[in-house]
């Protein structure tokens, strides 16, 4: 294995090579015995005031370096530095398992998590956008003749001076209806005629306190009184009265005349209250879903979806109100602002003290916006909540915000800013990067996009392959030194002859149907008419917000299923964002005309969360765990202690650890100090009893065996047939390195949609399957996209048609037929550029794809 800062298989022959570059001479960061999660004990030195990449095949160990030993090192040092109190606030990472390092800056973390989706944070509020609106409304607004000058805190939907008090801010309001709550109005309140109200026991305790309280539970509904439906759905009474279950009303009424101990008191809650506070409060999302179906979302009346009192949307801007200037698309925003903000102030202007802060505050905004459209982004309204946006736009708001911040001296570290970029777009971010070097700063970037790579100061490659055969350096220097390592996964890929990759015209398959959409429409395609080739891989492609995913992950994915008379799977909503995201969803209208003859079925892989908890996992998303379950269960010990299948799964009460009821941590309150997870001190973190960790299978417990990577049990389980054809098309996805147990909330989007597609692979392939898949790339080293590339093309070659939204022009070139969306973004976007063979797109002169594809 090669030694950091070399750039040959042996040291003596790079030291003076490396020693001759110019980012020798100045202050470098020093890591020395880096050993977090796989690392091995690496010592590494990296430049500063540079361009720093991170790269290596997925799993190879390089976030761990980036993010988990040096962003974290420095988080540890300045939260040193204050007080307990403010430290609480801070969502801290874990301290690195590091022996030193030096010469490390203060460092900022783009990621590309979301945190907790908040239907309060927009694009508005991440890029403090807002706050200069509502400078420039307070200070600059035209005001109606009889109104008082308005603060700022009054243009803010968040807070008690600006929001709507009907809404409280959001713009929508949650509503229940009586059609909603009681769906079957022929039924009685014994038969459940309140679908709304729980299930079970709690359901006929609701019922028997209406039966004290004097109401006929066994007539139809609709024949009860309206005043008496209205009490029992929308009352905010919660009365609290005798129960005696058995009895009718009158003879309630003659035992509570007789003073009869009842079997218990109860408390009335409507259906209305209680639906509303089981889905703010729940845990449970097996209840929020349950309860989510009886509420019904709609504009707020009074605000009309602005979210502000009519004291703030009186006053106007530019002919708009604020709600109204925050809908516009920020490319539209900035054409609105442009002439006050570039307008010179006479001495003789008519208020002019009144016009010099309008120009300053509106001249400060367009030059935050400018930050946003140079990352691609002009398409985004500043009313845009940050749920509905995907983790790259995301992130790029947030380096448009560090840029304008003129920060010097920082470590800025980020997680795949290309991600979801068009390479048109990925140029753009590259000027942006630079920018905060050229202001003194550090930029280092995990990433596999070789443009990027290409553009790099220095190099950092983490191999040389993923998982325990990962952690080392495989190279650390100038990118040009990278071509000689043999050793370097991704070398091969940078200096590789361009046309090696792509897919010549002798080898592209042809159609064998073709798939025709008529008259689409949804969000900014409008009437479009478009053809896609069955039995072949289809690429869409198009710049960032140009409408590949209404198109394909949303429009066909929904004509396609009810084509096919199913129900497009929709996720259980978990909060106020989640059923605000689903409303805010547009409709898909349009047709297919032609081809459904030839799909039997349709396969959606996107990059949504293969489970919500750390109890759902790799082992249990796939199926592979069943059959884990049931060899423990076959062992002679299991069969002697009477244990079966059921025994061995920790979401269980048989045989999980009753302390941490099977998470395998335990949640510890500190005083002063954020709640922190701890392994549980019962299991250790094994999630199990001892009972049922006692039961081997070849001399490993279940937790040991939850604890092997995919490539460990590919070894372990050798003659377990159905469990190695899951483990084999994991490791064909290229997940190799992830642990059987790993839990679904430390999974990537990207990884959570090769496990799909793992889980897919191992079924039996029937052909005219229709399989669509959103960035399947993400989160990729080049390495791995071949490995996943053959994968795809196996399932073609099986008769099946795959379509994909794609941005890695690997992929798209390597394609059968292309079809490029755009021309721009948002409303400049939702067209047919060029469609056709790789060669032939590559001709177009209107495709920004054209010129990046590698034919």
């Amino acid at each position: 294995m090669v030694n950091s800062n070399t750039s040959q298989e042996t040291p003596n022959q790079t030291d003076t090579a490396t020693q001759d570059h110019p980012y020798c001479d100045r202050d470098h960061i020093q890591v020395r015995g880096a050993r977090v999660h796989n690392l091995k004990n690496v010592d590494v030195d990296l430049p500063r005031d540079a361009l720093v990449v991170f790269t290596g095949i997925s799993g190879s160990g390089k976030s761990s370096l980036a993010f988990g030993t040096l962003f974290a090192e420095s988080q540890r040092r300045y939260l040193d530095s204050v007080s307990p109190y403010a430290r609480r606030l801070i969502d801290q990472v874990d301290e690195p398992d590091v022996d030193a390092i030096e010469g490390l800056p203060p460092a900022v973390a783009l990621q590309q998590q979301r945190g907790t989706p908040s239907v309060r944070s927009s694009v508005g509020s991440v890029t403090t956008i807002s706050n200069g609106l509502r400078m420039l409304y307070s200070r600059a607004g035209v005001y109606p003749a009889d109104q008082k000058m308005l603060y700022a805190d009054a243009f803010s939907p968040n807070t008690p001076d600006g929001a709507c008090p009907r809404c409280s801010g959001i713009g929508r309001v949650f509503e229940v209806t009586e059609a909603s709550l009681v769906p079957d109005n022929t039924k009685s309140i014994r038969e459940r005629a309140i679908a709304a109200w729980p299930p079970a026991w709690q359901g006929q305790n609701l019922s028997r306190i209406l039966t004290t309280l004097g109401y006929d539970i066994d007539k139809p509904w609709h024949t009860l009184p309206k005043k008496t439906r209205d009490w029992i759905l929308f009352t905010d009474e919660t009365p609290t009265v005798p129960v005696y279950p058995e009895y009718d009303i009158e003879q309630t009424r003659e035992a509570i005349e007789k003073g009869e101990r009842p079997n218990y008191m109860g408390t009335f809650v409507s259906a209305k209250n209680f639906v509303l506070h089981a889905f703010a409060t729940t845990q449970s999302p097996r209840t929020k879903k349950r309860v989510s179906q009886f509420m019904q979302i709609s504009e707020c009346p009074e605000c009309h979806g602005k979210k502000l009192k009519k004291a703030s949307l009186s006053v106007k801007f530019a002919g708009l109100d604020i709600g109204e200037l925050s809908q516009l698309t920020l490319t539209d925003m900035a054409q609105k602002l442009e002439k006050t903000a570039r307008t010179k102030i006479a001495d003789d202007t008519p208020n002019r003290e009144k016009a010099m802060v309008a120009q300053r505050i509106a001249s400060d905004i367009l030059s935050r916006i400018e930050a946003l459209t140079r990352l691609g982004l002009g398409y985004l309204s500043l009313e845009r909540t940050t749920p509905t946006l995907s983790p790259g736009e995301l992130q790029r708001l947030r380096l448009a915000t560090q840029i304008r911040s003129q920060l010097f001296g920082v470590v800025y570290v980020l997680d795949e800013p290309s991600a979801g970029l068009h390479p048109a777009d990925t140029q753009a971010l590259l000027g942006a990067l630079d920018e905060l070097i050229a202001s003194g700063n550090s930029v280092f970037v995990v990433e596999h996009d070789v443009s990027v790579i290409k553009h790099a100061d220095w190099v950092v490659d983490v191999g040389p392959q993923a998982g325990t055969h990962g952690g080392e350096i495989v190279y650390s220097g100038p990118i040009a030194g990278l071509r000689d390592v043999k050793w370097s996964h991704t070398g091969r890929y940078l200096f590789a002859n361009d046309t090696a990759n792509h897919q010549s015209e002798s080898n592209t398959r042809q159609p064998t149907a073709w798939l025709k959409l008529a008259n689409i429409v949804r969000n900014n395609i409008t009437g479009l008419d478009v053809t896609f080739p069955l039995g072949v891989m289809t690429s869409v492609t198009g710049v960032s917000g140009s409408g590949k995913s209404s198109l394909v992950s949303q429009a066909l994915v929904e004509l396609v299923n009810t084509a096919l008379g199913q129900k497009t799977a929709t996720e259980a909503p978990v909060g106020e964002a989640d059923l605000l995201e689903q409303e805010l969803e547009t409709v898909t209208d349009g047709e297919i005309v032609a081809g459904m003859a030839h799909i039997r079925r349709l396969i959606n892989i996107n990059q949504k969360a293969i489970g919500r908890t750390p109890r759902s996992n790799l082992a249990t998303y796939t199926g592979l765990f069943d059959d884990v379950r049931k060899l423990f269960a076959a062992t002679k010990q299991a069969k002697a202690c009477g244990y079966d299948a059921g025994r061995f799964s920790f979401n269980t009460k048989k045989g999980r650890c009753p302390n941490c009821e099977g998470l395998g941590f335990v949640s510890v309150e500190l005083l002063f100090l954020p709640s922190v997870y701890a392994p549980c001190q019962v299991c250790h973190g094994d999630r199990y009893d001892e009972e049922t960790l006692a039961i081997t299978y070849r001399d490993k417990n279940i937790a040991e065996v939850l604890n092997l990577t995919v490539e460990a049990a590919h070894e372990f389980f050798v003659d377990e047939t159905p469990i190695l054809r899951a483990l084999e098309a994991l490791l064909q996805v290229g997940l190799g390195y992830l642990r059987l147990g790993q839990p679904a909330t430390e999974l990537s989007g990207g990884e959570a949609q090769r496990i799909k597609l793992a889980t897919e692979l191992q079924r039996t392939q029937r052909g005219d399957t229709l399989y669509i898949l959103d960035e399947p790339t993400t989160g990729l080293h080049p390495a791995d996209v071949s490995l996943l590339m053959a994968q795809l093309n196996g399932l073609v070659d099986a008769g099946n048609t795959v379509i994909m939204v794609e941005h890695d022009m690997q992929v798209a070139s390597y394609s059968d037929w292309i079809i490029d969306i755009g021309p721009g973004a948002g409303d400049e976007g939702g067209l047919i550029v060029a469609q056709g063979t790789p060669s032939e797109v590559a001709q177009s002169k209107d495709s920004r794809t054209a010129p990046f594809l590698q034919v």
